[in-house]
């Protein structure tokens, strides 16, 4: 093989890469950069997004790069792993419902002349619920979801463990109790 060949230089700069060399696998990536940012640039993403995809690419490129066993293709490997980093990011953005487009379970009362949920409580509660944190919120939103939403999609939404989400529940139920706007509903009454 020609020392001065295509394959010899990737070969070259992969192998000083693998040892250590930050030299190496910085040109690596001025040379590979280019191929990224051009798949990259093809998505509708965020420029935080891209960004994220454009390091991921290379943290792929990096623990994979013992692997490759024709040098010569690296750009099209870095640009196909470019584009699955893209696609991930894109699939997960797309899954994602801001929190305030997730409609609040309606409170009814099927007997409204026993005024058990009056305007003022509502209003009370929505602005206990409103000083919770965003996480709290999104959990309770979800929750109350019509239709019911189960254990396992809440979890998928929001990257919780399932066990974790009953224990979560109870701290947020908690926490609205002890609000100061609940208060004088869950203290024996109003005044």
């Amino acid at each position: 093989m020609d020392p001065a060949s295509p394959t010899c230089e990737w070969q070259a700069l992969i192998e000083r890469a693998l040892a250590g060399d930050q030299t190496a696998w910085r040109e690596l990536v001025d040379r590979l950069k280019g191929v990224a940012w051009k798949v990259l640039y093809g998505y509708d993403l965020s420029s935080e997004d891209r960004n994220d995809a454009f390091a991921s690419t290379f943290f792929r490129v990096y623990e994979r790069l013992q692997s490759i066993r024709d040098p010569q293709k690296l750009p099209g490997w870095v640009a196909t792993i470019a584009r699955n980093e893209a696609n991930t990011i894109y699939r997960k953005r797309a899954k994602f419902v801001p929190m305030a487009e997730v409609p609040l379970r309606g409170v009814t009362s099927a007997d409204h002349s026993e005024h058990l949920i009056d305007d003022e409580m509502q209003s009370a509660m929505l602005r206990a619920f409103a000083n919770l944190p965003a996480d709290m919120q999104a959990l309770m939103r979800l929750l109350s979801a019509d239709p019911p939403l189960g254990y396992d999609e809440v979890g998928r939404i929001l990257n919780l463990p399932h066990g974790s989400i009953g224990p979560t529940r109870q701290r947020c139920l908690q926490r609205l109790r002890s609000s100061p706007e609940l208060a004088p509903y869950l203290d024996g009454g109003r005044d």
